[in-house]
């Protein structure tokens, strides 16, 4: 089939193809975490802590841990840092806001972290003469980053903004530095360097927690105070009341962690604001976008992309209740994206997807005539997922269904029977 006549059936359904990159999900936020054992989570991960809102995601920075590969969104199931952490800070911080927010807003979480680690490991290159008076298995967390702990939390720093929005950065370290009165100083070239490499906004707010006020570090309070007068995006994080330590009366306890994260989301809450919120997520009108500001679908003379032409440029005629005509995908991205039969199931529309790897999915379902009827966005672990959509507003007929991921696009007409 020429390529003029693929782009004349769609045309003819009033919807447009294109080969543009898509915007990261306003509506993901993303936070780093970085820090010491604290940050890593000390505290015993409890049953209760092993289910998770899947609003709640967590991007791997370590390879083939826990099943999990380096630079994939996960479900933040604990522990998230290592193999060598436990419950942390991090977990009921994300937790917390995916309660406290609306339900449009997802939550990712980028952690990196290193027991006993002073904040010269943030700030590379680091010194022979520090790594010559490191313990094997300190050696073996930071060979689980990479060798740089820093340079991995920049990667990923990267790697996260290709499908979110990066709202700020989460610290907890300053234990082992206790007695460097120049520590405060050196936590802000960190935040600036960090700033610089990873290309995130110069203002981007930067929480830092304290240690526990009876704890054997407590010293450490009075660095971790001085913080808040190196920067105007800085702010504390209160350890006030919580203590519940462990043995060691370094870290806090499991419970501990689960009020100190929230305390953090509380903090990111107040100082954010309206900034949570969520935003429209509907393209703009923009001709490098496939549907239109307005929700309609617009027409366009764009061309397929010969890659276009070439896998997806046939149809086929298919029975009630699947694509009448193959899906066009358009896709410079990393994600292998596709989808199976689309049909009714009770009292929802079922969306079977497959991807490659995970991330955020948009799903949006249009009338012939370029209406949107729905519009649903979701995170997808790697495999196959059913994306369940509300049949209330979807009478039998035929429509044209998007699905985006990162840069991947598939356009399909649908043919809806009950």
């Amino acid at each position: 089939m020429k390529v003029s006549h693929v782009v004349s059936l769609f045309l003819g359904l009033g919807i447009a193809v294109s080969s543009a990159f898509a915007a990261p999900d306003p509506n993901f936020h993303i936070y780093l975490a970085f820090g010491q054992s604290n940050m890593e989570g000390q505290g015993t991960i409890e049953s209760k802590d092993k289910t998770v809102d899947p609003r709640f995601q967590m991007l791997s920075t370590i390879d083939n841990f826990n099943g999990r590969k380096l630079g994939t969104w996960n479900d933040a199931i604990p522990p998230l840092a290592n193999k060598h952490g436990g419950l942390g800070p991090t977990d009921y911080f994300g937790r917390t806001l995916v309660e406290k927010l609306d339900p449009q807003i997802k939550v990712g979480v980028v952690v990196v972290a290193v027991a006993g680690c002073s904040i010269v490991l943030f700030d590379p290159p680091v010194s022979d003469s520090y790594w010559s008076t490191q313990a094997g298995w300190f050696m073996d967390i930071v060979k689980d980053y990479g060798g740089d702990p820093y340079q991995r939390l920049v990667d990923m720093a990267k790697k996260a903004k290709e499908d979110g929005v990066i709202k700020g950065i989460i610290f907890h370290q300053g234990e082992t530095d206790e007695g460097d009165s120049d520590w405060p100083n050196k936590v802000k070239k960190v935040y600036d360097r960090l700033v610089k490499d990873a290309e995130l906004d110069e203002n981007i707010p930067f929480f830092a927690g304290e240690v526990p006020y009876n704890g054997s570090s407590k010293g450490t309070n009075t660095n971790i105070r001085k913080l808040p007068s190196k920067s105007k995006n800085f702010y504390l994080v209160s350890a006030e009341g919580l203590n519940d330590l462990d043995m060691m009366r370094i870290h806090f306890s499991s419970q501990g962690y689960r009020d100190f994260g929230k305390r953090y989301a509380e903090k990111v809450m107040e100082v954010l604001g309206d900034g949570l919120k969520p935003v429209s997520t509907t393209p703009s009108s923009s001709s490098e976008d496939a549907v239109s500001s307005s929700g309609a679908a617009p027409t366009s003379s764009e061309a397929l992309s010969s890659s276009s032409r070439s896998h997806h440029g046939s149809s086929d005629s298919q029975g009630p209740g699947s694509s009448a005509t193959e899906g066009i995908a358009v896709s410079n991205a990393p994600y292998s994206l596709s989808i199976g039969k689309v049909a009714f199931v009770g009292d929802m529309l079922q969306v079977p997807l497959s991807v490659a790897r995970a991330g955020v999915v948009n799903v949006r379902l249009y009338s012939v005539l370029g209406n949107e009827v729905v519009n649903v966005s979701d995170m997808m672990g790697t495999g196959s997922k059913d994306i369940l959509l509300s049949r209330k507003n979807v009478p039998a007929g035929v429509y044209m269904l998007n699905v985006q991921m990162g840069a991947t696009r598939i356009t399909k007409r649908i043919d809806l029977s009950h």
